[in-house]
């Protein structure tokens, strides 16, 4: 008989934390997790069913932008709909870090600039602004997902949620 590994939601919050990417209340920072190599990370992350989980991939490429490295090899692996949270996930990363670059430099130290890398295959022509690229990618995010969610909120809710908790721990 073969054993169906399954990703749970509890396994991928205490994978981040591990990390030190505290976005999701609970989790543990010690012991062994499933998810030692990024690509496994962000495929479950953009797989999962739980919007917060997903929604963590902001954060994550705050803090890890060196995954940017498996970012698209991951994505050419995922059904449609996970490949497009990823893709749009990512890309409000890549905006997002340009937009908060001061606050994220104070907080978290340096970090590389995460590349663009998914812009065309959306069918979005960048601009030097990172909030106009926000504005269109949540209208493509819209477009392409057929939903009438606020993409552009809920992007913006990442980043400042975690920022927050960084904030205070800092304090």
């Amino acid at each position: 008989m073969r054993h169906i590994n399954t990703n749970t939601g509890e396994q991928l919050v205490n994978a981040l934390h591990i990390l030190g990417v505290k976005f999701i209340m609970g989790g543990k920072d010690s012991g062994a997790s499933p998810y030692k190599q990024p690509a496994r990370l962000i495929a479950a992350l953009a797989e999962s069913k739980e919007a917060r989980l997903r929604l963590s991939l902001i954060p994550l490429f705050f803090e890890y932008p060196e995954f940017a490295t498996v970012v698209r090899r991951v994505a050419g692996r995922l059904d449609p709909s996970a490949r497009l949270t990823l893709q749009c996930y990512y890309s409000a990363a890549v905006w997002l870090q340009q937009k908060y670059h001061l606050s994220l430099d104070a907080l978290i130290g340096e970090k590389i600039s995460l590349p663009d890398y998914f812009s065309f295959e959306l069918g979005m022509q960048p601009t030097s602004d990172p909030e106009i690229n926000l504005v269109r990618l949540a209208q493509r995010h819209q477009t392409l997902s057929k939903t009438s969610v606020n993409w552009l909120g809920t992007y913006k809710h990442a980043a400042q949620v975690w920022l927050k908790g960084l904030e205070l721990q800092k304090a």
